[in-house]
């Protein structure tokens, strides 16, 4: 019985460009085949499609293409490598998420994914229909149960696999980041090799796409659930394991052990991998955001930058009376050490022109929050303005705190085609401030320090219609992240007043999420297709 050696490839696919994922593969195989004598190669779930396809798989020409990109690489995959590699397909009057199994020029058989995720940002109920066999494939000496994703998590076709007699299980994945995932993913396989009592190999992509992003951090566990081989997280590329047979087993020997990152540098990555696959995947010339002098645009800056570099960044302070000297010294700092295109728009006479047009219809009311939002609709068109213009998208910086009680303007700082800090909570946008300064400093130390404000009224400060960060933020991710009610709140030590206040601002802010930029999700639910409320109803805050 020889040596094995299988590749796991972290790859980064383009959703709905199966010609181009088709010849990535055969390339991969290629690359893995010269540079570490490959005898397997397993691709992510869904790679020839990307991952998550969506309604792309209603299309009509959808299995045309996917059976021409399948003989392309019937035809091109080099020989005498076994090639794992998933799609969908309609078979028997189905529809199905499957691993394909091809070698040699055919295609030796083909997995249905069993357990189908229908929670969270995941709806494949809606698309496919769940398998019920296991597939067991013969290489080399060894016998590969192949699985894709959800089925480790539930569990029962891993012991499926074992039982039609697989020695070593391979599955593939499209798993999305959230904190904390990867340490939760070892846990959960390493459970999953023991309780079988075999090795498991995890395959994932990487890159964002829309909303979710996907970290990579491909692993092979012993039967014992002992860690051999993982591959860095936020990085394409092909990572070997070897297996050898011992004593009637196929054991993977112990390569490069990527470590897990620190909680900062980890979502920091994933933000900026997030902002980077959809700028270039979308084909935008770069960015352009409105830089304030403030925490939330200092931060996305420095993500813009990291993701698109300098030249592709371009940073426009707007000042009205209401901004502080130190926010205009400190934004022109911040450009400064960035190297970015840098631009001052005063907007005063946009607002007294507003102000002028509108004085006969608002005669006899007030000042409120309505010429506060003027000033923020005012920035909006001058960087709509230079969107259109100059082919940028633009960034807008609001904080998921920020976007969870309403605290944005519509058509105003709320403008943009993306939003890097959209599933960030405020208090971690100061945590990820302070990491990204000690790798090299990019955001001026006041910036941080001082206290928050949207700068729409004399001396006003966030703390002023908001509670201190570190008790919203308490309150928003029991109430957003954990679906408590409000009185489980309270019973937990927050004051009735503030909880419920904060309630009645989440449930009546939906109508703001609804128009709000897509941005990229790093908490475990986040504001988008992961958290479904209705605009209009008559739900009432505690129930």
């Amino acid at each position: 019985m020889q040596d094995l050696t299988l590749v796991m490839a972290q790859l980064d696919p383009l959703v709905g460009d199966i010609p181009g994922n088709a010849e990535r593969a055969i390339e991969t195989v290629r690359e893995a085949r010269i540079e570490h004598k490959a005898d397997i190669v397993v691709l992510p779930e869904l790679f020839l499609t990307g991952y998550p396809p969506e309604d792309l798989l209603l299309r009509a020409s959808m299995e045309a293409r996917l059976e021409a990109a399948r003989q392309r690489m019937a035809d091109k995959v080099a020989r005498d490598v076994m090639v794992i590699v998933g799609y969908p397909g309609r078979r028997d009057g189905g529809y199905y998420n499957l691993a394909g199994v091809l070698y040699n020029g055919d295609w030796l058989g083909e997995y249905a994914k069993q357990v189908l995720p229908n929670y969270q940002v995941f709806d494949e109920r809606r698309y496919f229909t769940p398998g019920n066999r296991p597939l067991v494939i013969e290489h080399r000496g060894a016998r590969l149960g192949v699985l894709i994703c959800e089925d480790l998590w539930e569990g029962r076709p891993v012991h499926q696999a074992r039982e039609a007699g697989a020695d070593i299980l391979v599955t593939l994945n499209a798993s999305p980041y959230h904190q904390n995932k990867p340490a939760e993913r070892l846990a959960l396989f390493a459970e999953r090799a023991r309780e079988v009592q075999r090795p498991l190999v995890y395959v994932n992509q990487i890159g964002g796409q829309d909303e979710l992003v996907f970290d990579g951090g491909s692993l092979v566990v012993d039967a014992q659930g002992e860690l051999c081989v993982r591959a860095p997280h936020w990085q394409v590329g092909l990572m070997p394991v070897g297996f050898t047979h011992a004593d009637g087993h196929w054991v993977p020997q112990a390569g490069e052990c990527e470590p897990l990152a620190e909680a900062e540098d980890s979502l920091y990555c994933a933000l900026v991998t997030g902002l980077r696959d959809y700028v270039n995947k979308s084909g935008f010339k770069g960015v352009v955001l409105g830089l304030s002098g403030g925490i939330d645009s200092a931060l996305s800056l420095a993500i813009a930058v990291d993701a698109l570099g300098p030249d592709r960044v371009q940073a426009v302070m707007m000042p009205y009376h209401y901004t502080a000297d130190i926010s205009q010294e400190d934004a022109a700092e911040q450009a400064r050490m960035l190297g970015v295109n840098y631009e001052v728009m005063p907007i005063v006479s946009m607002v007294e022109a507003c102000n002028e047009t509108l004085a006969e219809s608002f005669a006899g009311t007030p000042q409120d929050t309505t010429e506060e939002n003027l000033q923020s609709r005012c920035r909006g068109v001058l960087l709509m303005a230079i969107s259109n213009k100059k082919g940028l998208m633009v960034l807008t910086t609001g904080n998921k705190s920020e976007m969870a009680v309403g605290y944005a303007t519509l058509y105003g700082d709320m403008v943009g085609g993306y939003n890097a800090l959209k599933d960030v909570y405020k208090t971690w946008v100061y945590r990820l401030a302070k990491w990204r300064n000690t790798q090299d400093p990019v955001i001026p130390e006041r910036v941080i320090s001082r206290p928050p404000s949207a700068e729409l009224a004399a001396n006003q400060q966030d703390s002023d219609s908001l509670p201190h960060y570190d008790t919203l933020d308490a309150i928003l991710e029991r109430y957003i992240e954990d679906d408590m009610s409000a009185e489980a709140i309270i019973a937990a030590g927050f004051s009735e007043e503030e909880v419920y206040r904060v309630v009645r601002l989440v449930d009546r802010s939906e109508y703001k999420r609804r128009q709000a930029p897509v941005g990229v999700r790093v908490t475990s639910r986040g504001f988008g297709r992961d958290r479904r409320y209705p605009i209009v109803n008559g739900w009432q805050p505690g129930e």
